[in-house]
């Protein structure tokens, strides 16, 4: 079960709700998985001791001059102008380069190996009541997210663990699109504001364009209007749980404190939390094989026989 914790906009509270609901089902030996990698602070809330750790790189092309004869054939295949060739001499720019590999496959001269430039890490330890936890850490100026998440998803640190909490980056471009891939469940985490709804209906359409259930958690209620809510009902999108703006809450999470832990009476409502979706999940998944079973053609041979 891979629950993903995401937000159309920064700011919602999405690290408090994936870290409180880890904590509220820890009993599970959930697994934690940071992928805000260019901000990670899960670990402020679940103070984990990391042990181990492992550097994350891209390959990059690297030009043997005594071989490139300058023909340029490297740059027409670059999409990305990470590779260009002026006056006969092949310029690499790294921080362009995707490590597709095209330059090194088209060189006719095989002018171009490719190696590994280091752009973060991954991190792993266990964290409160005893949660396994990891993290992805973009270096700074690095401007390439997702190779450091799809890492960090296929990291074989916990391969017992069936439950696994991802905090996604708030958004909805490439960073987010990776960390909500392949889950079974989006929690989708707004504030009723007119930015908190706006940003909220592209974190909808996301999911929907992938084809994932999700549900929404309101945080802060009670400030802002109605139109999350109004949008919620029109859309047939379920709130699964409110969160009202309380000087405590801020307290605690300025403290650096989980929510769960400095207001203990929200664990119960966060395993509610966490057993409505696995009913949402269960009902996806009946709903989805009824709907196979329903349009698989029709054998005639059988029919006939």
């Amino acid at each position: 079960m891979i629950i993903t914790v995401a937000s159309g906009k920064g700011g919602t509270g999405k690290t408090t709700i994936a870290t409180s609901l880890a904590l509220a089902i820890s009993d599970l030996s959930p697994i934690v998985l940071d992928c805000d990698v260019e901000a990670p602070n899960a670990h402020i809330f679940l103070k984990p001791q990391f042990k181990k750790s492992r550097e994350v790189g891209i390959l990059i092309p690297q030009v043997d001059e005594g071989k490139c004869t300058g023909c340029g054939h490297c740059a027409e295949v670059c999409q990305y102008h990470a590779i260009v060739c002026v006056a006969s001499k092949v310029l690499v720019f790294p921080q362009l380069c995707h490590g597709c590999g095209s330059c090194s496959l088209h060189c006719p001269e095989e002018a171009i190996i490719e190696v590994s430039r280091p752009i973060g890490m991954l991190q792993a330890g266990l964290g409160t009541a005893g949660i396994r936890f990891a993290r992805g850490v973009l270096n700074i100026g690095e401007p390439m997210a997702v190779p450091i998440i799809r890492e960090l998803k296929h990291w074989q640190l916990f391969p017992d663990g069936d439950k696994v909490i991802i905090d996604a980056s708030p958004g909805t471009s490439c960073p987010v699109v990776e960390s909500v891939r392949d889950a079974d469940f989006v929690l989708l985490v707004t504030e009723p504001t007119p930015f908190g709804l706006h940003d909220l209906r592209l974190a909808v359409k996301l999911t929907r364009e992938l084809n994932l259930p999700a549900g929404v958690v309101i945080n802060r209620d009670g400030v802002g209007d109605s139109g999350v809510m109004e949008y919620c009902q029109s859309s047939d999108i379920p709130i699964l749980m409110r969160i009202p703006l309380e000087r405590r809450i801020g307290e605690a999470v300025a403290r650096g404190q989980a929510l769960v832990e400095a207001l203990p009476e929200y664990m119960p409502r966060f395993r509610q939390l966490y057993d409505q979706i696995l009913l949402l999940s269960d009902r996806r998944e009946s709903t989805n094989q009824s709907t196979n079973t329903e349009t698989q053609p029709v054998d005639d041979a059988k029919v006939r026989s």
